[in-house]
């Protein structure tokens, strides 16, 4: 039988054709690694294990099959008092596993465990001004709400009352290792499990970094529509059973193509299709629009950047970018200084697009007006860094963050590129912020040129490292003065700051000025480092003639720490520019699965949270000595090349304002 479920239910909730596509194998989900990835990263699966050590002497439920383990657990129910984990509830087609269950007399604490963090004591922060709930949180009450309605269609003689256990900000870790005591693995069938490694009782957990909330007000406010329906005319009752009954018949809900349809992760390529897989995307707007495969490959509205009218095109029954006029883009607001608006920037990619335009755009007096303001030496630099729900380290707080690794390039005033220096410290156990700004410091402090980030992120962590400095004593972190000064240099306060500033040497964010003055059409509507360096290597001549040869991490050419005779431009049989990132390989790629053992995720380092990933990894004193060299030698590439990237779009700009 085909139950739904939580996890079923909350893709409904997305979109309820999603129910049709979800575990066929004939339409691959994107995201199901990625959401592997970001829970790896993010110690999503440590905290579910943390969670039932602060119940000690509960009961787990380990049997997969459904009739089990739904016997095991009714069995259990029938004490006056019991603890059980993945609790196995069934009512018809409706089917769950609770995290925890606390079970005392008639009532029954159902508790859904989540890495999402919290803090403060106010759960009204969960609703919205207008009485709703709030989007980040809506997915997690749904959930629970959900878990809470098929128990008590199971058992209505019970009470439930329902609960999130979240991550909770506003406390510090009492002991070192906490995170490292739980180790990821995977089994024969890909399946994902936690081993405990070392002492883990009450005592050696330390005090506890997470907080039951009682949400079960909002749950009932949910079960009774008093958040609104999910659907128009539809009590919540009737609207799950609809999902249940058609996901029971593998039936697909026919749901009207809309803007969610951008993020829809059943998706594959027509060379996919051509192997025999298939399209949950295509396969609605087929149905539901009658579209050819030429339809598809028109660039749609979907690629247009910062897009937030959509759904107002889709509406209009407007889909492909030739289609779209100025009106439809909405009031044209001009940005100061000559710099593009957000606007602009749309109905520039758009007539780009239509015009198949391979020319970039540059605007040379912008840039011109930009570069005028820079003093050489120039300095390039980029972070890779880590938060985890479960900390690492003794008196640090759940998703506090760590700065483990940067990469530093320079340019001097006759252009002279130089891999300056870099820093990484993997350590298991180590708290590595205050090595890392000690590192950053000496890097910057020897001149005064200007420095380059690419996005927010590292002045954000820069400010964070900034705020831990300031909770730490002159007599733990003898120099923590001289680092804050230092921080504040290079950087400016965030909106929320007490206290306000901007540095003298504020670092440039090259992301804005890609805003501002760049577009190529291979950039579609993404402004990612990895999109705008494929593309200033397709455009650039300049750039292109320098790195196809090997002149990188060569002696009388470009200093390099992590590359020896490296060409960066390399076309493709087809002559297309490949990706340089591409080429970075694999975190663990030079080992067998034996050497792996228990780390057997093959992501590559240059994917999203890939760096964080190996970063957790590495904290574990169960991994060899082997595997530890070479994901770091991965990372210390990756890093380099972020930071060789942001040289060579400066490079390009540099020689089209000269010329």
């Amino acid at each position: 039988m085909r139950y739904l479920t939580k996890s079923r239910f909350k893709l409904a909730l997305e979109c309820p054709a999603k129910l049709f596509y979800t575990g066929n194998k004939e339409y691959p989900d994107k995201k199901k690694e990625d959401d592997f990835l970001a829970a790896l990263a993010e110690g999503g699966f440590q905290v579910g294990e943390l969670a039932k050590l602060y119940y000690p002497g509960g009961v787990e439920i380990i049997s997969d099959n459904h009739d089990e383990s739904v016997l095991e657990t009714t069995g259990l129910l029938a004490n006056d008092s019991v603890v059980i984990f993945e609790a196995a509830f069934r009512h018809k087609n409706l089917f769950i596993r609770a995290d925890i269950i606390v079970k005392n007399g008639n009532n029954i604490d159902l508790i859904e465990v989540k890495s999402k963090s919290f803090e403060g004591d106010d759960i009204g922060k969960m609703l919205g001004a207008g009485g709703g709930l709030m989007s980040a949180w809506r997915p997690y009450l749904y959930d629970v709400a959900f878990q809470k309605h098929v128990i008590m269609s199971a058992f209505p003689g019970f009470r439930v009352k329902a609960h999130l256990m979240l991550a909770d900000k506003d406390t510090k870790a009492t002991v070192d290792g906490l995170n490292q005591k739980f180790i990821i693995c995977r089994d024969k069938e890909n399946k994902v499990y936690v081993v405990t490694h070392g002492e883990t009782t009450l005592d050696a957990l330390g005090g506890k970094i997470l907080r039951k909330i009682n949400v079960d007000q909002i749950a009932d406010g949910i079960i009774s529509d008093s958040y609104g329906e999910i659907e128009p005319g539809k009590d919540f009752a009737t609207v799950v059973k609809k999902y249940a009954d058609n996901y029971e018949n593998d039936q697909i809900i026919n749901t009207p193509v809309g803007a969610q349809c951008s993020k829809c992760e059943f998706d594959c390529s027509f060379e996919d299709e051509q192997k025999g897989l298939k399209s949950g995307y295509r396969s609605c707007w087929r149905r539901q629009l009658n579209w050819t495969d030429d339809q598809f490959r028109d660039p749609h509205i979907f690629e247009i950047w910062n897009f937030r009218r959509k759904q107002n095109l889709i509406e209009e029954k407007v889909y492909h970018l030739k289609d779209v006029t100025k009106n439809h883009i909405g009031d044209f607001k001009l940005s100061k200084d000559g710099k593009m608006s957000t606007n602009e920037r749309q109905w520039l990619q758009i007539e780009m697009t239509r015009e198949n335009s391979r020319e970039p755009h540059l605007d040379h007096d912008g840039m011109r007006h930009e570069m005028a303001k820079w003093n050489y030496p120039l300095h390039f630099i980029d972070f890779e860094t880590n938060r985890v729900a479960v900390p690492f380290y003794r008196n640090r707080r759940p998703y506090e963050g760590i700065a483990f690794q940067f990469s530093h390039h320079t340019v001097d005033t006759n252009g002279l590129v130089k891999h300056a220096g870099e820093f990484i410290n993997v350590e298991p156990g180590f708290f590595p912020n205050f090595e890392f700004i000690r590192a950053l410091k000496k890097e910057l402090e020897k001149d005064n040129g200007t420095i380059f980030r690419y996005a927010d992120h590292e002045n954000s962590f820069l400010v964070e490292i900034w705020r831990q400095l300031g909770e730490e004593t002159d007599a733990s972190v003898p120099d923590r003065r001289a680092l804050m000064d230092f921080i504040k240099t290079i950087t400016h306060s965030g909106a929320d700051a007490t206290e306000k500033w901007i540095g003298e040497r504020d670092m440039v964010d090259m992301l804005k000025l890609v805003k501002y003055y760049f577009y190529h059409i291979g950039m579609k509507g993404s402004n990612s480092i990895k999109v705008v360096l494929p593309a200033v290597l397709e455009t650039s001549t300049f750039v292109k003639e320098k790195y196809s040869q090997p002149v990188y991490g060569v002696q009388g050419g470009i200093e390099s720490r992590n590359f020896k005779n490296h060409v960066w431009y390399k076309p493709d049989d087809g002559g297309k520019v490949i990706n340089p990132y591409k080429l970075l390989g694999t975190v663990f790629n030079d080992m067998t699965p034996d050497e792996i053992k228990d780390f057997t995720v093959d992501d590559t380092i240059a994917s999203g949270g890939a760096a964080m990933t190996a970063y957790a990894r590495m904290q574990f004193s169960l991994m060899g000595d082997e595997e530890r060299k070479l994901a770091k030698e991965a990372l210390l590439r990756n890093c380099e090349l972020d930071t060789m990237a942001m040289v060579m779009i400066y490079e390009y700009w540099k020689d089209r304002v000269n010329s």
